[in-house]
């Protein structure tokens, strides 16, 4: 494993800790409004700062995802190829997933710049702008473009990536 490969895994496992630490901080956030409405209070965060911990989960965990090969793919044809070619097709599967990767990074970041210049806010009272939010979207992609970079590389020079 390269350098740079065994740099990403590291990357990608430190963003799928905090992933969890916020959907953990998002459900702990949940109980507490929960609590507090029944008790007949009222607030006006809770619910929308706890969306946005969940949306940020999901989208940091996308790179540990790929490095465990966690995404929905099929891999029913590679079973009936040589290994030279399951490999190929591999490869093949993981440039795809790349340039996928790479296009929504540009094209959200370019949506999550534009609601940074225009002011963007939630219509909610509490109001969060909706940059932050939006920023998720091109990081993760970015990320997992660089864990596909990673495992390509890997694949080529005929080593395993470590989950």
């Amino acid at each position: 494993m390269s350098k740079f490969s065994s740099f990403m895994t590291q990357v990608s496992k430190a963003c799928a800790v905090l992933g969890a630490v916020n959907l953990a901080i998002a459900g702990i956030v949940i109980v507490w409004m929960i609590t507090y409405r029944t008790l007949g209070n009222s607030t006006s965060w809770e619910l929308e700062l706890s969306i946005f911990l969940m949306v940020s989960s999901l989208f940091l965990a996308s790179p540990y995802t790929l490095l465990t090969r966690g995404h929905v793919g099929v891999d029913l044809l590679g079973h009936y190829m040589t290994e030279k070619n399951a490999l190929r097709l591999t490869v093949i599967a993981d440039l795809l997933g790349l340039i996928v990767c790479v296009f929504l990074a540009v094209i959200c970041f370019e949506f999550t710049l534009e609601a940074f210049i225009k002011g963007d806010r939630t219509e909610s009272v509490w109001a969060p702008p909706k940059w932050p939010l939006y920023a998720m979207m091109p990081i993760s992609f970015a990320l997992t473009a660089l864990q596909y970079i990673a495992m390509i590389s890997d694949e080529l020079n005929g080593k395993e990536s470590a989950a």
